[in-house]
C-alpha cells in the first residue's frame, strides 16, 4: 500500500520513493531491530514531506494519523518559547517514554525542525540509540519522522547543476546529495538540528532530499485534486492553474516556489 500510494500520488520524487519504501518495509519487517528507525525529510514547502508522513502513517495504522499511536508535534505550537526549553525537554521525554512504553510500535512525527530551538530534540537522543532497554522500556520499534525546510538550498543546488548539465532529475542519486545535505543541516544556526548529537551519532538513519518540483509536476498535482474532488478534467483550467505559480530561479523559471502547496485553494476559486 505504501508503495502503490506513493507511486500514485507522489509526483517528481524519486528519490522519496525509493528510500521511504526500502526504509520503512525493511524495518516492519526486521524482527531484531538494533535500535528505531529515524527519517529526516528536508526540502522546500509544498514538495511532499507532510503528505510523505501521512502516506506512511497510512500504512501502518487503521486509522493513519488519527491513530492513537501516532502523535505529531509542530515546533512553533508545541515548543514556542526560548526560555521554556528545559520544560519541554522533560515533557518531550515523558511524553515519548508514556507512548512507547503503551504502543512499542508509534509514530512520533516532528514537524518544522527548521523553527525548533537549537538543543531541544537532543534530548531524545536515548531514544534513538542502540540500547536494549530504558528503565525497562525498549524503543527499538518506534519511528521518528522529522520535517525541514532546512537544507533545501542545498538540494536545489544539486537539481540545477544536473538540470545545467543536461541531466534528468531522475539521474541524482541519493549519493549526490545526502552527505552534503546532513553536513549543511547540522552546520545551520537556524534549524533545531545545529550542532546536534542525532547527526554526530549518527542516529538519523536516512536524510530524505525532496527535490523542488517544476511544472509538470504542478499539473499533475492540479490533475489529480480535480480528480479528487469528482470534476471532469478542464485542460484549460488546469494549464492556467500551473502558469499562475510563481517559479525560480528568476532567469530559467524551473522550480515552482510553493511546490504544490496553494494548488487547493487555487481549485476553490475555479470551481467555486
Amino acid at each position: 500500500a505504501l508503495q502503490e500510494n506513493l507511486d500514485r500520488k507522489l509526483f517528481g520524487q524519486h528519490l522519496v520513493n525509493k528510500v521511504v519504501v526500502k526504509a520503512v518495509k525493511g524495518f516492519l519487517n526486521n524482527t531484531n531491530a538494533k535500535k528505531p528507525l529515524a527519517l529526516s525529510l528536508h526540502g522546500w514547502t509544498g514538495t511532499g514531506k507532510n503528505f510523505v508522513s501521512k502516506i506512511v502513517a497510512e500504512s501502518i495504522y487503521k486509522r493513519g494519523l488519527q491513530s492513537k499511536y501516532v502523535h505529531q508535534f509542530v515546533a512553533t505550537l508545541h515548543f514556542p518559547h526560548a526560555h521554556s526549553i528545559n520544560l519541554y525537554k522533560d515533557q518531550l521525554q515523558s511524553w515519548i517514554r508514556g507512548n512507547v512504553s503503551i504502543c512499542p510500535r508509534s509514530l512520533f512525527i516532528f514537524d518544522e525542525m527548521d523553527k525548533m530551538h537549537a538543543g531541544l530534540i537532543d534530548s531524545i537522543k536515548p531514544f534513538l540509540d542502540y540500547y536494549e532497554l530504558l528503565d525497562g522500556v525498549s524503543y527499538r520499534q518506534a519511528i521518528f519522522i522529522f520535517l525541514s525546510n532546512a537544507g533545501a538550498e542545498k538540494i536545489t543546488e544539486v537539481a540545477l547543476d544536473f538540470w545545467r548539465n543536461g541531466r534528468t532529475r531522475e539521474d541524482i542519486q541519493l549519493t549526490d546529495i545526502q552527505n552534503a545535505l546532513s553536513v549543511s543541516i547540522f552546520n545551520n544556526k537556524n534549524s533545531g538540528f545545529w550542532h546536534s548529537t542525532l547527526i554526530d551519532r549518527n542516529l538519523i538513519d536516512y536524510f530524505v532530499p525532496f527535490l523542488p518540483l517544476e511544472y509538470k509536476h504542478v499539473k499533475m498535482c492540479v490533475r489529480v485534486e480535480i480528480e479528487s474532488r469528482g470534476y471532469a478534467v478542464d485542460e484549460d483550467i488546469l494549464t492556467r492553474i500551473a502558469d499562475e505559480m510563481t517559479y525560480f530561479p528568476r532567469e530559467e523559471r524551473i522550480y515552482s516556489d510553493k511546490g504544490c502547496k496553494t494548488v487547493d485553494a487555487k481549485l476553490d476559486y475555479y470551481y467555486d
